[in-house]
């Protein structure tokens, strides 16, 4: 058993893997065959995915070792669960957000958060089982343009409003293109916080300088955050993975434990 499911951590890890190909034309890499290994080595209970092929017809018959498999169930570890859903259609395939998760997912849902038509974005809800508790996971791609961040932080905040119980543990991560960190206010204001410290630069992941991906959470405490290091790591995504670790807050587990008395 690992050491931080022993020591009742939740660890999650963001990681927005480019479809699984680095390079530009011709010298085009499929890197998806080190992405599972690399998904394995962050050893983390849920993963949350973004820019993740579900089929890709002409890469497929370009790269030979194209996996057979939608990209989400290839990088799962053995024994996650798999939920995808699909944010863009291309002429030649889609991609979308995923969520693997070694803890039994209990739902999921989709929510569409396109601001305009030359984006196609969207939000992926699961709820996860943990610790005999349900813990609601929202998988996030922001677009490009800091209007249409704004607005679809918005929709977001709305739709947490709707659908999730003001008290369950709740964890928004992903990239969310926020170059100068401007969305953080706006999700203070529905009890969502980050890491506090210093930023942890996730972007470009061969020399990182700024920190695109993030993981907030209400109901949770953070322990630790970090970014994996090494050269393996900016050679597979333009993105670095981003980890953190988490325990319920004191307060909910206070609550909880007195109303199992």
């Amino acid at each position: 058993m690992r050491e931080n499911v022993r020591m009742g951590l939740l660890r999650i890890a963001t990681y927005n893997i480019h479809k699984g190909v680095q390079g530009l034309g011709p010298a085009q890499r499929l890197e998806i065959h080190n992405l599972g290994h690399a998904v394995e080595q962050l050893d983390a209970d849920i993963v949350c995915l973004q820019e993740v092929r579900r089929f890709h017809r002409r890469q497929a018959r370009r790269f030979s070792h194209w996996p057979t498999m939608p990209q989400a169930e290839f990088l799962a570890p053995m024994g996650y669960s798999v939920v995808y859903r699909t944010n863009a259609v291309t002429r030649h395939g889609e991609h979308g957000n995923a969520l693997l998760s070694r803890w039994p997912v209990l739902s999921h849902q989709h929510e569409d958060v396109s601001d305009h038509r030359l984006e196609q974005r969207g939000l992926l809800h699961v709820v996860v089982r943990w610790e005999q508790q349900p813990v609601h996971v929202i998988v996030v791609h922001l677009g490009l343009f800091a209007g249409s961040r704004m607005r679809q932080i918005e929709q977001l905040k709305r739709f947490v409003q709707r659908e999730i119980p003001h008290d369950a543990p709740l964890v928004v991560a992903g990239d969310f293109n926020d170059w100068g960190g401007h969305l953080a206010k706006p999700l203070a204001f529905a009890g969502l916080k980050a890491h506090h410290g210093l930023p942890l630069p996730t972007f470009p992941s061969r020399l990182p300088l700024v920190q695109l991906d993030y993981i907030y959470a209400r109901g949770l405490q953070v322990q630790r955050s970090f970014t994996p290091q090494g050269p393996i790591w900016g050679r597979m995504s333009d993105h670095l993975p981003l980890v953190s670790e988490f325990r319920v807050s004191s307060v909910r587990h206070a609550t909880r434990r007195s109303s199992l008395a």
